[in-house]
């Protein structure tokens, strides 16, 4: 029989009447003539009230205690839902990530797979059972449990799919792939197919739908995702490699962040050495640095703007005051009413013309950039915040997102 990986999302597992009613998709999909492994997150806001346990208690826990109990949520959800098909008549067992055989790295609550025996699986496999995998978690070569970090459960399936050679299905909150999150913009267009490299690009800049790392296996192993609403009624959307049968478009999205501040620094001394003293410092503190710009050199000074997350605010500063030990004439200045918007589309590859367009856009609407940086398939700019929706509507329209 054929196989498929499923993924179910934390809101669809999140109550005991929706375990059941995946429990008889699940049934259904059997009896069409699949052999079943699903993948599931932990149930509804878990993840979040054991963070918040753990807050309680220390200020700094340990990793890898963290990991112990951070775990413990997809577990729950992976043995009620066997225990769910088991009383509806269907034979099933639930494995935690190490049953499952899912070998990681030690890096404790962002560990990376390294690899997966599925001889477990194929067995019970073999005995006619739908397999329930824990997401989110596998275990090190020192015998630890480990999690995966920020969409760990995606990644646990899409590797599984590309181990055991079969199509991955991710089943969420969401219809599945729009041009715009229909959340900001309600008129957005679904897409039936987008490739993985734009879809790479929309995850990387915010679209929150699968995770980046789950998307970057898919395209490695060519493995088929499919991302849909968890009822399984409504047709969702395939991210797949390009092909001639995709609409060819300029633009196939639009991500928008408010997530990040921009930072400025003026009268930067302009040597090899300073400028990276300053990237350095920041590295350091593993503070992720998107946007980079700067100026050319005016009587040996230049001056430099990146965006941050705006959560490195506290960390970005102590890095400014350090850095004035030594570079006494620098000047910072930290924005944090800013958006980011990015234009992705595989048709710019081949297609000129859209940067123009969206500056002419801006100019018309009288909408102030303060950045722009560009790939070979998308262009990203920084807006005053007040300006995004008027942004997102002019582009849309511009694009027929």
């Amino acid at each position: 029989m054929s196989i498929i990986v499923q993924k179910y999302g934390g809101t669809s597992v999140e109550t005991i009447d929706k375990i059941n009613s995946i429990a008889n998709l699940i049934i259904e999909r059997k009896k069409s003539g699949f052999d079943i492994v699903t993948v599931v997150s932990a149930m509804g806001k878990t993840t979040n009230n054991l963070i918040e346990m753990t807050k309680k208690i220390s200020k700094n826990p340990s990793e890898r205690e963290l990991d112990m109990l951070l775990s413990t949520g997809e577990q729950i959800t992976s043995a009620l839902l066997a225990m769910a098909l088991k009383e509806k008549g269907q034979d099933a067992v639930a494995l935690t990530g190490f049953q499952a055989g899912i070998t990681t790295d030690d890096k404790h609550t962002k560990s990376t797979i390294l690899d997966i025996n599925i001889k477990n699986i194929k067995k019970q496999l073999s005995e006619g059972k739908v397999i329930i995998v824990a997401g989110f978690q596998g275990i090190s070569h020192n015998g630890d449990i480990t999690t995966l970090g920020r969409g760990g459960s995606d990644t646990t399936a899409v590797a599984l799919a590309a181990k055991l050679d079969c199509p991955c299905e991710i089943y969420t909150d969401v219809q599945g792939i729009y041009g715009v999150d229909p959340r900001i913009y309600p008129n957005a267009k679904k897409l039936d197919y987008i490739s993985y490299d734009e879809m790479i690009e929309m995850s990387s800049l915010g679209a929150n739908v699968i995770a980046t790392r789950a998307i970057e296996i898919g395209c490695k192993y060519h493995v088929p995702i499919y991302i849909a609403l968890s009822t399984g009624k409504l047709k969702g959307t395939y991210i797949k490699e390009y092909d001639k049968s995709m609409e060819s478009k300029v633009i196939t999205g639009l991500t928008v962040s408010d997530s990040d501040l921009m930072v400025t620094i003026n009268n930067v001394p302009y040597r090899i050495g300073g400028i990276s003293n300053i990237f350095s410092k920041l590295s350091e503190r593993d503070i992720n640095i998107d946007m980079i710009s700067q100026t050319a050199p005016i009587g040996g000074y230049v001056n430099i703007s990146f965006t941050a997350p705006k959560d490195s605010k506290k960390s970005i500063n102590n890095i400014i005051n350090e850095l004035k030990i030594t570079m006494k004439e620098i000047k910072a200045d930290i924005e944090e009413n800013i958006t980011k918007i990015s234009v992705i589309g595989l048709g710019m590859r081949t297609q000129s013309g859209v940067a123009a367009k969206i500056f002419e856009i801006f100019a018309t609407n009288n909408i102030e950039f303060k950045q722009v940086t560009t790939s070979e398939i998308r262009i990203s700019y920084t807006i005053n915040t007040k300006d995004k929706d008027k942004a997102i509507i002019k582009i849309t329209n511009e694009f027929k997102l």
